[in-house]
């Protein structure tokens, strides 16, 4: 079959004129000069994708079209450049830099693969590494594509695992983490998960020079159903990892991990009103290495929960509607949410009625 990039090809074409919309130059200016900036996909209530950088005002500073629906976005600090992927099963991916010192760049997984929402350069920037569907063979791939050369893909190799989610790099610039959320899926059946009963999700730990498995950790056979989707690595290097339960709505499952290279995975307990609120759903995770905490966050659940990196406790619980992006700001965390706010700490929030936030938030400089 077809993927829906071969639908899409005048979108790749025209997007290199007048495809970014900037903010005005003071914006602009502003985006250089400030503390931080965060990057996030959106919805527009009247029409459209997009991504944009936000100021820790919640200000919005620099925003690209996208083809479709955004999900997660990775950032160089070589390069300077973010890359916007778009949630499954979406083919097209968006690298943009929002100092403006390089027109937006599209770039596409080929026929027979689709992108699953997560990606992360190598340690020079020279190269990005995407989390990809097998859908007819029903496997996870890794996509390496040469961020020099247009995002051309390079090269590929197996996650050892279904449904892979995010990817990230450990400390040692070679050893990538995946999240291989177990559950498969093909573009002829839309969102259906076609393996519930028998899904594996599993954390594989791959060279990703080599492409060889150093390590699999699967879960207790009781929670098969647990799907692990994000991850985020706290002050001490430690990689945490965070699920989404696929069983039965009154169970309530651990949903919080830690991996460490050589042991079994580690869930952690929860306080109840803490776990009962998140509502077997995490949609995103970060970590605030300064201040040695760690956030994950539910929309289903209309909350977000921190804790402690160094104990592994709950140490907060918020009450916010829809929220699901979270990313550190200074000794606590910002947060959006679909019904367009933007939470800050220490600070009153902000209100984008026309904006839907997408899943993940990312701090991309300061």
């Amino acid at each position: 079959m077809k993927t829906p990039l071969i639908d899409r090809r005048n979108f790749l074409k025209a997007a290199g004129a007048g495809f970014a919309a900037a903010m005005t130059p003071g914006a602009w200016a502003a985006a250089l000069d400030t503390g931080a900036v965060f990057a996030t996909a959106y919805v527009r209530h009247g029409g459209g994708y997009g991504a944009a950088v936000l100021s820790e005002e919640g200000r919005i500073l620099y925003a690209v079209d996208l083809p479709d629906r955004g999900h997660g976005v990775t950032f160089d600090p070589a390069s300077r450049r973010a890359v916007v992927f778009p949630r499954k099963p979406g083919t097209i991916a968006v690298a943009f830099d929002h100092t403006r010192r390089e027109r937006p760049v599209t770039f596409a997984c080929p026929e027979g693969r689709h992108f699953y929402g997560h990606g992360v350069f190598s340690p020079d920037g020279a190269l990005l590494y995407a989390t990809e569907n097998d859908f007819d063979n029903a496997a996870g791939m890794v996509g390496v594509y040469d961020a020099r050369d247009g995002f051309t893909k390079v090269g590929e190799f197996p996650t050892h695992g279904v449904g892979p989610h995010e990817l990230l790099l450990a400390g040692d610039g070679t050893t990538l983490a995946i999240a291989n959320g177990g559950i498969e899926t093909h573009p002829d059946f839309g969102k259906a998960k076609l393996n519930l009963a028998t899904m594996r999700p599993s954390y594989v730990l791959i060279d990703r020079i080599s492409g060889d498995l150093l390590e699999k950790h699967g879960l207790p056979a009781k929670l098969h159903q647990l799907s692990i989707r994000h991850m985020d690595v706290d002050s001490g290097g430690t990689i945490w990892f965070s699920c989404q339960y696929e069983g039965a709505t009154t169970d309530r499952p651990p949903l919080v991990g830690r991996a460490a290279r050589g042991k079994d995975l580690e869930l952690l307990d929860m306080p109840e009103t803490a776990l009962n609120s998140l509502r077997n759903y995490i949609g995103a995770m970060a970590a605030n290495r300064e201040a040695g905490t760690m956030a994950v966050s539910s929309p289903a659940g209309n909350s977000y929960v921190v804790f402690d990196t160094a104990s592994g406790k709950v140490i907060s619980a918020s009450d916010m509607t829809e929220v699901c992006g979270i990313a550190p700001d200074r000794t606590g965390f910002m947060a959006t949410s679909g019904a367009g706010a933007i939470a800050r700490p220490d600070a009153p929030p902000v209100a984008e009625p026309d904006y839907v936030w997408d899943n993940h938030l990312l701090r991309v400089r300061g």
